[in-house]
């Protein structure tokens, strides 16, 4: 029983850092799609103010500043999209943990109510012998 307490004890505290630990990827995940969509915006914000631009002349030193500059956040929206790909996998790895730490402090759980239900019969049954020897003991006849 007390082996049993401790397994539960460290289950739930497994499955208590597992949380943390899934809060803290989807967290990450969050902040990671929250920086690709505002490089996106400017990259369509910049894109705009580029054909503005180009509906009203530049010269060709702009136009390559522009076009070196579009490259560029291309390139960090590509790196951005490999960050959240790898954080979404994290957060689909810490999910699995905190699953499988979950499942196990149930199983501990349900061991336990077993081990209780157990140990709840036995007593029963010892209860009940105890009070069938009482009465049979009253209804014998005194010698």
């Amino acid at each position: 029983s007390s082996a049993l307490e401790t397994l539960i004890d460290l289950a739930t505290r497994e499955t208590d850092d597992a949380a943390k630990r899934l809060g803290v990827a989807m967290k990450g995940a969050e902040d990671a799609q929250q920086k690709l969509a505002l490089l996106n915006q400017y990259r369509d914000d910049y894109m705009v103010r580029f054909q503005q631009n180009l509906s009203t002349g530049l010269t060709a030193m702009a136009y390559a500043n522009y076009q070196q500059f579009i490259g560029k956040l291309d390139q960090a929206i590509g790196g951005q999209q490999l960050v959240v790909r790898d954080a979404k996998l994290r957060v689909e790895r810490e999910r699995e943990n905190w699953q499988a730490s979950e499942r196990k402090r149930m199983s501990y759980g349900t061991l336990a109510e077993r081990a209780e239900k157990a140990q709840q019969a036995k007593d029963n049954k010892r209860e009940q012998k105890q009070m069938d020897e009482y009465a049979a003991r009253r209804v014998q006849p005194k010698q």
